[in-house]
């Protein structure tokens, strides 16, 4: 039935080629078109998984304590302290910029020049206080001194002026849609204001601006992101010097990355004709698009090779080899694709348009290589020095195939499966100790030499803050503020997570409320507690106004901000541990404890959603692999061969990343599902040919040995050339390329080393045939 199918779609499109040609240049061309159009589509609200319970509680209060996108600009000055005129003639100036920047939430920017920073203080006839730098402020000396003790009095230090006051810091939040436009906010221009309004006005040999927020980070990112079109043209040249060895033609290696180039126009093409752009995190999925394009296109070049040697012209060669590929290539194809379906799994925004993104290449594949290829393959007319090139070629490589042939004897096919279950073991032993997260401090997608990681660094040692924050919100009953169980508890609350390993500060309404008590007793320490009494208690929280962000307008929520030395997956676990312990236990109808707003409440919610998915994932995948090997080939023993060697490449994957120190996040979940789909590949396409050799009368080693001369060797060749293509990835300025090139380059020499030596090894126990 299948051999029916393929020769009524081979006759169709080789019937037609002229016009089957010409649907594709005609669409190529509209899909250039979309390409240019395409712009880069970064978003906050992108990378959070809304479904979260950590999530509902972060558009819940959003409005009212702000979110988790957050700009921190400090201006340092490289001697002395800030203290001077020119320094606060520099920092009004900064503090200014800072509200005309796009997409910011002007009510939520704080500084010592906004008047929503101000000090209370205790006088004769009860408090007094004002804003920290008064109107009528000039940078004189003896106003310099007062502006100092309003400081002091006002609570600020390591918040908004430095621990050792040589910094002082300017915080704002940004919204989604851009109040200016009414548009969406475009962060890379964000991204570039921050540097030319901010940076490079205002920094000079007195003073250095340092700035840290999600804007500022996608900034870098995108920035970095344009250099993987330089290491995308580096790989495209390795890829064409090594094909072209393999394949001694420059117009088949030609068309081989011409087609794969043309499936990756079409994938952004298409991408950009549904209204999506592409998301700076997401710029690696092309080159992968592309990876697999080289593969399935080095298979069918070599098809038709394998064919002219044989006697076959260009067009003939070019048809057979359409016919023994299409349902391999397909099967493969396929199983890519639902393996890249599955990460739709994740509820993530960013995460779903990745797996579109690749998911439409792969099936774009299917037409460009499965089809269009074979089709411009039989236009060649290759004279007969090349079919004399390639017949020496194979004789060259005759020794090599005999001896790989061998591991279809039992020695070395033991020898093979002892090896493999070593690395298993190996990787078993690591693979559990993988974490979920980041595993570094600053931003993991950028070096740590990086100036947005140095910028964090001086930030969190100068200041007793940082991005990183974790906002825990305190539901109360209406008033809470002045009932004292409530306070109480939620002081209770607040000390328990101060002491947790890996907080840096932490603040909230009943710390603020103790201040204000010894203010109302003479300064007297012996003061600073909760006033017992409601009466008392309103004494204390009046003060207090919402513009702190510490209460809501009823006094029914009340966050307490947990600021993190870092966002580490440890840290991270560590703290949302011990606040879900106390909820657990001292929550009541009175008051309960709900996660999480803050950039590092983000974090966790997104790293317990990979940590929920990972599995299914990889089940899904493999259950997609079964069932098309299962159906393709209808032999279970078949289908173990295939799927063994991936098991244990998926194993050794995740001990690598342990190894390596690369946490398991957004960002790396895919390489997952690609390394799955890049080995079964290989697998199906050896032993769909092996198979066929089988059926024809050959044992296993036979079979084997004729699959190494045609499918094994373009196995070989594509594996050895996209490993070296993404390892130049390394020099890469993005932190995260480098991890991916790393992994990627694994992925590829493993599988590859995996269906070339493993597979057949496997077969050989488990496999009938004659007698070698």
């Amino acid at each position: 039935m299948m051999d029916k199918v393929v020769a009524a779609i081979e006759g169709g499109i080789f019937a037609h080629r002229k016009l089957v040609l010409l649907v594709f240049g005609l669409i190529t061309l509209v899909m250039c078109y979309q390409v240019t159009q395409i712009k880069i589509d970064a978003g906050f609200e992108k990378q959070l998984p809304l479904k979260h319970p950590y999530m509902q509680t972060f558009l819940e209060y959003r409005e009212q304590f702000g979110g988790a996108n957050r700009l921190l600009i400090a201006a340092r000055v490289k001697e002395g302290d800030i203290f001077t005129p020119e320094f606060f003639k520099v920092f009004e100036e900064v503090s200014d910029a800072v509200f005309f920047l796009p997409g910011v939430n002007k009510s939520t920017v704080q500084s010592l020049y906004t008047p929503n920073v101000r000090f209370v203080e205790v006088v004769e006839g009860g408090f007094a206080g004002g804003n920290v730098i008064p109107a009528e402020f000039q940078p004189t000396p003896e106003w310099l001194v007062r502006v100092r003790e309003n400081i002091l009095k006002a609570g600020i230090v390591g918040r908004l002026v430095a621990n050792d006051f040589t910094a002082a810091m300017v915080t704002a939040q940004l919204v989604e849609i851009d109040p200016k436009t009414g548009k969406k906010l475009d962060y890379l221009q964000v991204a570039r204001e921050l540097e030319t309004n901010l940076r490079d006005k205002f920094q000079d040999d007195a003073v250095d601006i340092h700035i840290i927020g999600f804007a500022k980070a996608i900034g870098d990112i995108a920035k970095g992101a344009a250099g993987v079109v330089m290491f995308f043209g580096v790989a495209f040249l390795v890829t064409w010097a090594l094909v072209y060895v393999f394949t001694r033609s420059q117009r088949l290696t030609l068309l081989a990355l011409t087609c794969s180039v043309i499936a990756v126009i079409w994938d952004l093409g298409i991408l950009r004709l549904l209204g999506f752009g592409i998301d700076p995190m997401s710029i690696l999925v092309p080159f992968l698009v592309f990876a697999i394009g080289v593969s399935h296109g080095v298979q069918m070049v070599n098809g038709m090779s394998s064919e002219i040697q044989r006697g076959s012209d260009a067009p003939e060669a070019a048809r057979r080899a359409f016919r023994r590929l299409v349902v391999p290539g397909g099967v493969a194809l396929i199983t890519d694709t639902i393996g890249f379906l599955t990460i739709l799994l994740i509820e993530i925004r960013m995460i779903q348009e990745l797996a579109l993104t690749a998911s439409l290449g792969v099936l774009v594949i299917i037409l460009t290589n499965l089809i269009l290829l074979p089709i411009l393959l039989s236009f060649l007319n290759l004279k007969e020095g090349y079919r004399e090139r390639m017949i020496r070629a194979a004789e060259g490589r005759e020794k090599l195939w005999t001896v790989m042939a061998r591991v279809t004897q039992r020695k070395p096919a033991l020898i093979i499966i002892l090896i493999a279950a070593v690395l298993l073991a190996f990787g078993m032993y690591k693979a559990p100790k993988m974490q979920i997260g980041d595993l570094h401090a600053g931003v993991p997608e950028l070096r740590a030499d990086s100036r947005y990681n140095m910028d964090t660094a001086m930030i969190v040692d100068k200041f007793s803050i940082g991005v990183d924050i974790l906002t825990t919100i305190a539901e109360t009953i209406p008033n809470g503020c002045i009932e004292y169980d409530v306070m109480s508890e939620i002081d209770r609350f607040q000390w328990r997570v101060a002491n947790v390993p890996g907080v840096q500060s932490t603040i909230s309404m009943p710390q603020i409320v103790k201040r204000v008590n010894t203010g109302w007793n003479e300064g007297n320490l012996q003061w600073r507690v909760l006033p017992r009494k409601s009466i008392t208690m309103v004494q204390s929280v009046t003060p207090i106004e919402t513009s702190t962000g510490l209460l809501n307008g009823d006094c029914s929520a009340m966050p307490v901000m947990i600021f993190t030395q870092d966002h580490k997956a440890g840290t991270i676990n560590r703290v949302i541990a011990a606040i879900e312990e106390f909820a657990e236990k001292n929550d009541s109808e009175r008051h309960r404890f709900r996660l999480a707003t803050g950039n590092v409440g983000v974090m966790a919610a997104t790293n317990q959603v990979v940590e929920a998915t990972q599995v299914p994932i990889l089940l899904y995948v493999y259950a997609a692999v079964v069932s098309l090997c299962l159906i393709t080939f209808r032999s279970v023993r078949v289908t173990l061969c295939i799927i063994i060697p991936l098991s244990i490449v998926s194993v050794l994957c995740y001990a690598l990343m342990v190894m390596l120190g690369i946490g398991l996040k957004v960002n790396t979940l895919p390489v997952a599902a690609l390394g799955v789909g890049v080995g079964v590949d290989y697998g199906i396409y050896i032993f769909s040919r092996v198979v066929t050799s089988m059926r024809e009368g050959a044992n296993l080693q036979e079979a084997y040995l004729e699959t190494l001369r045609t499918t094994g060797a373009a196995v070989l060749v594509t594996g050895l050339t996209l490993a070296i293509g993404v390892s130049t990835w390394v020099f890469s300025a993005l932190k995260f390329q480098v991890d991916m090139g790393l992994l990627l380059a694994f992925m590829f020499l493993a599988n590859m080393l995996g269906a070339l030596l493993l597979l057949p090894s496997i077969a050989y126990f488990i496999i009938p045939t004659k007698k070698n």
